[in-house]
């Protein structure tokens, strides 16, 4: 269809063009030179127009990694906008010039001046769409690995325990935060799985780093950093936070203490969580659902909203029901407190 519609455009021009020619030549000619005219513009036209169709076939390739959603609006806005401008241009040439040269020469100009438009449009994109008050969302970055002491490496639980976005917000952990793209892809992973509980941490992970994004003060940027050397995971987040002596941060108890014993700076922000919030403790009355039962006979087990192990006597009954605790003891561990106590009267 492109290359048919091309190719009358350009036949049309050429047989208006061979027309004239012919008639100020002389009256027998204006024709041979409409026939002329139109035979070299169905030829032409025809190379022209699979030219084009080519050229399309291969946009799309060529377009989508270079040109950012926000680019391509702005772009087809001022292709829109090029065709109200083109056609005002276009009008006095069909005016002031025969029909058969005006019509096809005035498409040109339309043409011209709506893919000048969108090419001008598209590349100031970002400014065009703020001026109206619509900011276009920055892409992650991808970086290489270079040393930044005061940058953060984010790992999978980090972003699904998701209180690295409160202390990015309260300017705790300001800085660019490194998420390298082996955690994105085991983060997709978890979201794609079939466990219904698995699938929500994945999402709400993969939600955490779009949070951060928006967070002022704060930069997030893919770490294009493989470490093939290491197969683990674990294994080369450790090696990235020595290489680029970044602060790792991660919720993950055994891989925090494997780093500690490498010289590695590590935030763990459910420790510190819990040493900012305010600490249940002996005769505190506390409202628990009781999700298992516990090692010893008759216990139940519950958790607090951040986490916090509840032992509850002579609740093993009571799984899937939510009881009021008298909090009876509390110790720390190094994986947190743990909270014991019996059911209140």
């Amino acid at each position: 269809m492109m290359v048919e519609a091309t190719r009358l455009l350009v036949t049309l021009t050429a047989t208006a063009v061979g027309f004239m020619v012919g008639t100020n030549i002389g009256d027998n000619s204006s024709v041979v030179g409409a026939i002329i005219g139109a035979g070299l513009g169905y030829v032409f036209g025809g190379a022209f127009g699979r030219l084009v169709r080519r050229a399309l076939d291969v946009a799309p390739g060529v377009i989508a990694p270079r040109f950012s959603g926000p680019q391509l609006f702005a772009g087809a806005f001022g292709i829109g906008l090029g065709v109200i401008v083109g056609l005002a241009m276009a009008l006095p040439v069909v005016w002031l010039m025969p029909p058969e040269v005006g019509w096809p020469l005035g498409s040109l100009v339309v043409l011209l001046v709506s893919v000048f438009s969108g090419t001008v449009f598209s590349s100031r994109a970002d400014e065009l769409l703020a001026s109206v008050g619509l900011g276009a969302r920055k892409p992650l970055a991808a970086h290489r690995l270079d040393a930044d002491p005061k940058s953060f490496l984010v790992d999978s639980s980090a972003a699904i325990d998701g209180r690295i976005l409160d202390l990015a917000r309260s300017g705790l952990a300001r800085g660019r935060h490194w998420v390298p793209a082996f955690v994105v892809d085991e983060l997709q992973a978890i979201a794609d799985s079939g466990d219904r509980n698995r699938r929500r941490r994945g999402r709400r992970g993969l939600d955490v780093l779009e949070s951060l994004r928006d967070v002022s003060g704060v930069e997030l940027a893919i770490l294009e950093e493989h470490v093939p050397e290491f197969p683990e995971v674990d294994a080369k987040l450790i090696a990235i936070a020595e290489r680029s002596e970044a602060t790792l941060v991660t919720t993950d108890h055994n891989l925090a203490m494997a780093a500690g014993v490498r010289g590695v700076t590590v935030l763990n922000p459910h420790l510190v969580a819990e040493s900012l919030r305010p600490q249940a403790g002996a005769g505190d009355l506390i409202d628990v659902t009781i999700e298992k039962v516990g090692s010893e006979p008759g216990q139940g087990v519950g958790y607090l909203d951040d986490g916090t192990m509840v032992v509850i006597e002579q609740a093993g009954q009571a799984v899937g029901k939510t009881v009021t605790v008298q909090v009876s003891n509390a110790v720390r561990t190094q994986m947190g407190r743990m909270l014991f106590g019996r059911m209140a009267a």
